[in-house]
């Protein structure tokens, strides 16, 4: 992987084999890896408030994702990405003149079959705007790309991880690295899968941000 030890991430889980979304949750500051996915991995279980906390009945039918963001840019324009690559996170003022900040990760788009407009539309709509999408407002973003790096594992697999005994029983690990966020194709049709969010790495604030 191209990360260091500290990154910015997101965590995503989902659940049943069309692998529906039950929280996401990350961060745009980069954190120390070991102590920011257990933190990340519990409060995007517990806390996302698009859904109720994940409980244990539910752990066998999960899939839990980490991404690690990296190769931040500054775009030309809010089209200056490629759907499928790219993870976009937008600055933009609300038709009350007030600041307001969105994300996708890079998954999201292509899992959504969206071109780069019909991802914008929907990024700003997420990130509370409510007036019409003009040329004027769409020329106003300020728009940075990101890439992430991914691996997904199943309640399976992490229990085969923690005990190799059970290996035998159970099918084989399919987990792996997966770049730029190209995975196992994940019909969950949950178009939710974005929300308002804070900055990266100290140029904007730390707070918790979903996507």
């Amino acid at each position: 992987m191209s990360f260091s030890c500290f990154s910015p991430l997101f965590v995503t889980w989902k659940i049943g084999r069309d692998r529906r979304l039950r929280g996401c949750i990350g961060t745009f500051t980069a954190m120390n890896l070991h102590s920011g996915l257990r933190e990340y991995a519990v409060t995007s279980a517990m806390k996302d408030s698009r859904f109720s906390a994940i409980t244990k009945d539910e752990f066998g039918r999960l899939h839990c994702s980490v991404s690690i963001l990296i190769n931040f840019e500054d775009a030309q324009s809010c089209l200056d990405w490629e759907v499928g690559r790219h993870g976009i996170r937008i600055e933009f003022l609300n038709e009350k003149g007030h600041k307001k900040t969105a994300t996708y990760l890079p998954e999201v788009a292509s899992e959504q079959g969206w071109d780069q407009v019909q991802t914008i539309e929907s990024l700003l709509r997420k990130g509370g705007y409510k007036g019409p999408l003009t040329a004027d407002v769409y020329k106003s973003i300020r728009l940075t790309r990101y890439q992430s790096e991914k691996l997904t594992m199943s309640y399976s697999d992490y229990i085969c991880h923690k005990n190799p005994a059970l290996a035998a029983t159970m099918h084989p690990i399919t987990n792996g690295v997966v770049p730029n966020g190209h995975h196992v194709p994940d019909h969950h049709g949950d178009r939710r899968h974005g929300s308002s969010d804070s900055g990266r790495s100290g140029r904007y604030s730390s707070t918790n941000h979903r996507s």
